[in-house]
């Protein structure tokens, strides 16, 4: 270990060394979500974990939360191997997880009252944490009563009240609607800049690129299925940060080009993991693949577009936006690379098509490009009554991935199916057949 190493973890708040994390599923066997994942939190910055959903962020923020093991590996706060939940931090969830029928004050004081405060510091940090996070005057109201913003609002309140040395955020403003998150997100890092809040470093889970540029002192990049750390980011942006700045959206077009870039230029058969019939696709709608296909091929993209402004224009953040994109790749239709989605000579042909040649040509491209649809489509044609159970298909599913994957790879076929006409499903008797496709 080098000298620079050494003062790096000498000064380190958090140590992640080497964490790696399985679920493991009947007979799904083993699906590893974290591998061999390493980082440090320093005093006095706020580091963003920026991934698409199912890249391991949240199980990594719960294990150095202290609220679940990893599989192999240390979480180690101030030098203190973290064995069960961490005094030392305190975490805000996606959701709002109030009580509904404590007041706002109730709720901020619980977890003084669970730490065995007495009651006049409980009321007197309680009600200093209201008055900071701007919601002075409701310590009377009741969840019901409150918007959105500040539902959230208390529950940073309750985080705060502790003075955790670290804050755990993951995804705080993804439920509020985006004039609420903004306000939120502005008043979060005015009271960090001014240095009024008790903590000294903030580990925050987002997969809003633009978010992470605009609050964090550093990004680590998750790649997914596993999540490993494909790159980490150090933002040198001075505060406040504006969007419009030319530095600011090179930064983002660089984390985009990262995150959609080929594993050493070779090219792409789609993102999904798993092979063959195994692989894990996405619930994505024909609707919303035939949409993105016509917005590429009209003005002004005329086919070709820059993924950062495409999701602006749209307003898709990349848990929206880059299932569709990769998804048009899958099935040949776009290709996506360096930031950028181009669409093919396929997906160009799509998008002048009427309905009827676009099916034709939905269906050439998932029975060629999708292994479950090929394989549905030949046990169908194979069988004398061309009829099949979806348990026959569901049960080889489950032998190398999970019931919820099985059963969302398994309706995504269904869905393409049914638009291409390719064959039918009929839900209540849980069969497949080529009678009247729809």
């Amino acid at each position: 270990m080098d000298v620079a190493t050494t003062t790096a973890t000498a000064n380190a708040l958090v140590e992640v060394e080497h964490l790696s994390h399985v679920y493991r599923k009947g007979g799904a066997g083993e699906q590893p979500v974290l591998d061999d994942v390493s980082l440090t939190l320093k005093d006095n910055e706020i580091v963003a974990l920026l991934g698409r959903s199912g890249c391991g962020k949240s199980t990594l923020l719960r294990i150095v939360a202290g609220l679940m093991p990893p599989t192999s590996g240390d979480v180690v706060i101030e030098g203190q191997r973290v064995t069960a939940p961490a005094s030392q931090v305190a975490m805000v969830f996606q959701s709002f997880a109030l009580f509904p029928w404590l007041t706002v004050l109730e709720n901020v004081e619980l977890g003084l009252e669970a730490q065995g405060i007495d009651l006049d510091e409980r009321r007197q940090r309680a009600l200093a944490a209201i008055d900071l996070i701007g919601l002075d005057g409701y310590e009377s109201a009741y969840p019901k009563e409150l918007s959105g913003g500040m539902r959230q609002r208390v529950g940073l309140a309750r985080a705060l009240v502790v003075h955790p040395k670290v804050l755990l955020m993951d995804e705080p403003f993804s439920a509020l609607d985006v004039l609420t998150a903004e306000t939120l997100r502005t008043d979060l890092l005015d009271l960090w800049c001014e240095g009024r809040m008790p903590i000294r470093s903030i580990l925050m889970v987002t997969h809003n690129i633009e978010e992470a540029v605009l609050m964090c002192d550093r990004i680590l990049v998750f790649s997914s299925n596993p999540g490993r750390i494909l790159a980490e980011i150090k933002v040198d942006l001075p505060q406040p940060r504006s969007r419009l700045e030319p530095n600011f959206r090179a930064m983002v077009d660089d984390i985009y080009a990262r995150m959609t870039a080929r594993p050493s230029g070779k090219p792409s058969h789609g993102v999904f993991p798993g092979t063959g019939i195994a692989m894990v696709l996405p619930r994505v709608s024909p609707n919303l693949l035939a949409g993105l296909m016509e917005v590429l091929a009209a003005e002004p993209y005329n086919g070709r577009a820059d993924l950062p402004a495409l999701g602006e224009s749209l307003h898709m953040e990349v848990d929206d936006l880059f299932p569709i994109a990769e998804t048009l790749q899958l099935l040949r239709f776009a290709e996506v690379e360096h930031g950028d989605i181009r669409l093919t000579d396929p997906g160009k042909r799509f998008a002048r098509a009427g309905l009827d040649d676009r099916k034709k040509l939905f269906a050439q491209h998932i029975t060629t490009y999708v292994p479950l649809a090929g394989h549905i489509k030949r046990v169908l044609d194979e069988r004398a009554g061309h009829h099949a159970p979806a348990s026959r298909f569901r049960d080889e599913l489950e032998d190398s991935m999970s019931e919820e994957h099985a059963d969302r790879t398994l309706r995504a076929v269904i869905s393409w199916a049914r638009y291409a006409e390719v064959f039918a499903y009929d839900e209540d008797s849980g069969v497949f057949s080529l009678e009247n496709p729809t």
